[in-house]
Formats: structure tokens, sequence, C-alpha cells
């Protein structure tokens, strides 16, 4: 057993792999990874633009698709087979976890975060062209995507909600998953049990923009206020905690039970972006803090050979929720606006996610010129 079974097996937490190359699926890493105990695999267009672009391996087949398609077209040709081989690969998982587990996420188009309708579209299209039950369609939570996020979970599709990054928007997200249930219940679905959805928190990057506020609050790095730089680090893992916290109480009471009657599952947090950037800081500083059930960690892959390695395995994401909460208002007193820290994350994701996808689509652009 290693420490990845007992993450799951002990703590109810499900470690995902957020990376993907064809190279794993073609020869045998994907499968050792699973039986490591890795439980679900996650991606974004970033994690395609670098297996496309880095390697060789797609060339083949992107050259026998560009006599009949557009440079986009055979893009998403090339992910679908790969998401499709991902999802046979986990496929096991997910009848052994009766469908709890198994996951593999395909996200829309970036363009996409601030269009509630093209998202809708485009998530109702890749569920049908890609029908499995262990797919999940990622869609950032905007504001523009949460009531798409609603309107397809009341049509019995399953989403990851991802780029999440404060505790108003997570309310809002929760409250889409609720009502959506509602809904596709209200529309005559008496079980519930083939909805799933996973709620994306994003963690490391709030660090990295509350750290440098609190530098410039602080007078600088090195020689400022050093009550305001003892708070360097502590930010993204007190608000997961408190949203851990929120998950708690928005999935219990007579509100929750109903739609559990009828086979609904909850909606896991996923804790996202947990590899750490700072190097002053532990390399499983997002791992080992937030470890408690019905969660999922997805870690690329560096960060699992950590956990594998000197992980600690034991609940950590509600042990201590009150010195969460101090950490948050000791932030807030020292000049931190945590929803402006949020709100700039998420136009920085949006923006990161769709740079990342044109640079690709110039790429392959680039590429076919040239074969031909």
């Amino acid at each position: 057993m290693t420490k990845l079974h007992e993450l799951y097996d002990r703590q109810g937490q499900s470690p995902w792999l957020d990376d993907l190359h064809r190279e794993w699926l073609t020869g045998h890493h994907l499968h050792e990874l699973l039986d490591k105990g890795v439980r679900g695999v996650t991606s974004n267009p970033t994690i395609f633009a670098k297996a496309i672009e880095a390697t060789d391996v797609y060339d083949e087949q992107f050259r026998s698709l560009m006599g009949s398609m557009s440079v986009e077209g055979a893009y998403w040709e090339m992910v679908v087979e790969d998401i499709e081989h991902a999802l046979e690969a986990l496929r096991p998982v997910h009848e052994e976890s009766r469908g709890a587990d198994g996951f593999v996420s395909l996200e829309v188009a970036p363009a996409l975060a601030r269009d509630t309708e093209g998202s809708i579209a485009a998530a109702r299209s890749l569920h049908e062209r890609i029908a499995r039950p262990n797919l999940l369609v990622k869609i950032p939570g905007t504001a523009e995507g949460v009531p798409a996020i609603r309107q397809l979970l009341s049509e019995g599709h399953s989403i990851n909600v991802t780029l999440i990054f404060s505790i108003d928007r997570y309310d809002d997200v929760m409250e889409a998953y609720l009502s959506g249930l509602e809904a596709y219940a209200a529309a005559g679905h008496a079980d519930l049990r083939g909805v799933h959805s996973v709620a994306s928190f994003f963690v490391s990057r709030v660090d990295t923009e509350v750290d440098r506020r609190l530098e410039e609050l602080a007078g600088g790095a090195a020689s400022g206020d050093p009550e305001i730089l003892a708070l360097r680090g502590k930010a993204a893992v007190a608000q997961a905690q408190i949203a851990y916290e929120h998950f708690s109480r928005t999935f219990s009471g007579e509100r929750w039970e109903a739609l559990a009657r009828r086979g609904a599952r909850v909606q896991r947090p996923l804790w996202a972006s947990t590899s750490t950037k700072n190097p002053r800081y532990s390399d499983l500083l997002y791992v080992d803090s937030l470890i408690g059930p019905d969660t999922v960690n997805t870690m690329p892959e560096q960060t699992l050979d950590a956990l594998l390695d000197h992980g600690t395995i034991e609940r950590t994401v509600d042990a201590d929720i009150a010195t969460a909460h101090r950490v948050l208002s000791q932030l807030a007193d020292a000049g931190v606006d945590m929803d402006d820290v949020g709100a700039t994350l998420e136009d920085q994701g949006v923006s990161s996610f769709a740079k990342s996808f044109d640079e690709l689509l110039q790429s392959l652009t680039d590429k076919a010129t040239a074969l031909r």
C-alpha cells in the first residue's frame, strides 16, 4: 500500500493527477500511476499545449487531420483521443468505486470563460461527443460560468468547476450545484447518482498574490514590517480550510438530505494548483495541510512523488479552523482585500489559459504551413 492508497482508504481524499501526455497513454506510465493509487486525471489548455508542443508524437495524426479540417478542429480531435484513452484507463477505478471516482476532466475552450451560452453549448457538445460516465467537463467558475454550470447540472451533465479563488464564488458554485440538482429532480429524474461535480478551489496562486501584496504593505520583502511579513505563506491554506468549513455546512441539513435521499453525491472540493511555487515553503504545504474526507487533491507528478516519498497522511483540513479564521482576519487588518485577490487571480487565470490556447493554435498553424 502506498501513501496515495492511505490517503484515500484512511482519510477519504482522492489523489488525482494534474497532467496528461500521450506517451503516458501509449506506454504504461499512466497505469503505473494508477497502480500507485492515483484515482483521477485533470487537464487544462496549458497542459495540452505543453504536451503537444514538446513532442512529435502528435505529428502523424495532425498531418492526417489537416487535409479535412481546420487547425482548431484538429486540436480537438487530438485532445479528444487522449481523453478517451484516459477515460478507458480510469474506467476500472470508476466501476470499483461505483461511480464515485475514476474521472477525467476536459475543459471547454478558454475563450468561453465569460460566455454563458457558449459554455453551455460547448459542454453539451463534449458530453455528447464523449459519452462516458466518468467524463467531467470543466467550466470556469466565473460570474458568467456559474449560471452555465447550474443549467448543465439541471440537464444531468457532470461538471468540474474550475478557477475558483474566493469563498464567495465558492458559495455561488455550491448553490449552483444544489439548485441544478433540484431542477434535474423536478424534471422527473428520481435517481441523481449519475450527476457528478467537483469544485476546483485553486490554492498556491493565492499565496503568490497575497505574499506580493504583503511585501508591498510591509514596505519591503527583506526589511519591512515583521508582523505583516509573518503572514506570508498562510493565506492560501487558511482560505481553503474555511472553504471546507463552508462545504461541510452546505452539504448537511434538510435541503441536502432531500437530495441525498435521491442518490445525490456531494460536490467535492478539489484542491488545485497544489504544487508549491515559493521554494521557501514546504513542497507539500498545499497537500499535507488540506487532507480530509470527501475531498480531491489534483497534483502534478512531481508533487505526487513528493507525497509518496515524505507526505504525512493525517486529517488536517479542519483540525484548527480557528487559526484559519484568525489568519484571514489578520490579513484584512494588514490591508489585504481577499475579494480583490480572488477577482485578480480569476482574471489572470482566464487570461493565462486563453494565452496558452492561442499560442498552441499558432504553433499548430505554423506546423501546418510547414507540412504543406
